[in-house]
């Protein structure tokens, strides 16, 4: 058949937030026939869920994805062509072979990789020839290899300086500006947000410029941030935030609201965020860059890894573990002793009675583990 007669089936943007989104399932197979309308696929974000149909007749034909893969809205996940066998040399995966020895990556027969995925890995210089050959390598995949690692300490702070800066301009800046200012501790410059021009005025505050600004303010002696990025859709912001400060030399304080509660047992690492009227209970332990939103509870006994984010009104019972990286949706409810992986998304207002795997995706208002 004539390449050009391959008709691409994408994976739709449910949720302008949420530019990635959870295969869920995957209902027919590589050459199967189609018909107009039939289910192919179901897609889940943490508000909400779909199904991705057939638009003509035909077959299926280059599946690139599994079911339980994370994916960007955009990505093609397969095409419809005229017969079982249909494909072109040009397009993936097809041509991943091809790519792959182009770009001098001999010797990769045998990986399995996706096109998010191996973008991701040739923006990060993740070497390709390092990765596992027993599974599918997905951008959730690259995403966990180049998670950046906690400070082993703070940056320097010399005694009596008080001066901060606020990365990130939008909702969740202004947010921890108002804390700030309860606080009425630190003495706040201004904002960085790199969309914004220099000399703008945001929520009274002037706007400094963007990460280009980093190190002339620590010449100018200022060593604290607060990374302001909420990074709700698209963690790796974020993440690249705190990469920023940390090789600038900045330290991240960790800031928390007067009428918050945290048991004298507990413990917060640098960097995080504590917003009113939330609760942190006896032995609790926070990592590095997490945010604990207005009035979520953590119980007794959790463990919160790294850059984890509970949203306003989230519940986490007694022995909780949260990964890497996790967001748990507004008043979602963690039962007692589950284990969240790492990077899982938790939409808002779901009960999790089970473990959550790295990377899973459980929708607003759902129960998880799903009803069978």
């Amino acid at each position: 058949m004539p390449m050009n007669e391959l008709t691409p089936i994408k994976i739709p943007l449910l949720n302008p937030n949420e530019p990635e989104v959870l295969l869920a399932a995957v209902e027919v197979e590589e050459g199967q026939a189609l018909e107009e309308g039939e289910t192919i696929a179901l897609v889940e974000t943490t508000k909400s869920t779909a199904e991705i149909k057939a638009e003509k007749h035909g077959y299926l034909v280059g599946l690139r994805y599994e079911a339980g893969e994370t994916i960007q809205a955009g990505d093609v996940l397969a095409y419809i062509g005229d017969s079982p066998g249909a494909k072109d040399p040009n397009l993936p995966p097809w041509a991943k072979e091809d790519v792959l020895e182009k770009e001098g990556h001999t010797g990769m027969q045998g990986l399995k990789i996706t096109e998010p995925a191996r973008e991701l890995a040739a923006a990060r210089g993740v070497d390709l020839s390092t990765l596992p050959r027993d599974g599918i390598i997905t951008r959730g995949t690259i995403e966990k290899m180049i998670l950046p690692k906690a400070p082993v300490g703070p940056a320097r702070v010399p005694e009596g300086e008080r001066r901060l800066v606020v990365y990130g301009a939008g909702g969740h800046g202004r947010s921890v500006v108002a804390l700030l200012r309860e606080l009425g501790h630190f003495e706040i410059l201004g904002f960085l947000d790199d969309g914004y021009t220099i000399g703008d005025r945001v929520f009274g505050l002037q706007v400094l410029g963007g990460a280009d600004q980093l190190g002339k303010l620590a010449q100018d002696g200022v060593r604290m941030a607060i990374n302001a990025v909420g990074g709700i859709g698209d963690l790796q912001v974020r993440l690249r935030v705190f990469e920023c400060l940390h090789e600038a030399g900045f330290f991240n304080p960790t800031v928390i609201h007067s009428t918050a509660f945290l048991e004298k047992s507990s413990h917060l690492d640098h960097g995080v965020q504590v917003f009113p009227f939330a609760y942190v209970g006896t032995e609790v332990q926070v990592g590095y860059g997490s945010i604990i939103n207005t009035g979520a509870i953590v119980s007794h006994n959790c463990v919160l890894e790294s850059y984890v984010n509970l949203s306003p009104g989230a519940t986490l019972a007694g022995g909780v573990i949260v990964g890497e990286g996790a967001l748990i949706g507004m008043r979602a409810t963690v039962n007692l002793n589950v284990r969240v992986g790492q990077r899982v998304r938790i939409g808002n207002g779901a009960t999790v009675k089970d473990d959550v795997p790295d990377g899973g995706v459980v929708p607003a208002g759902s129960i998880w583990p799903p009803r069978t």
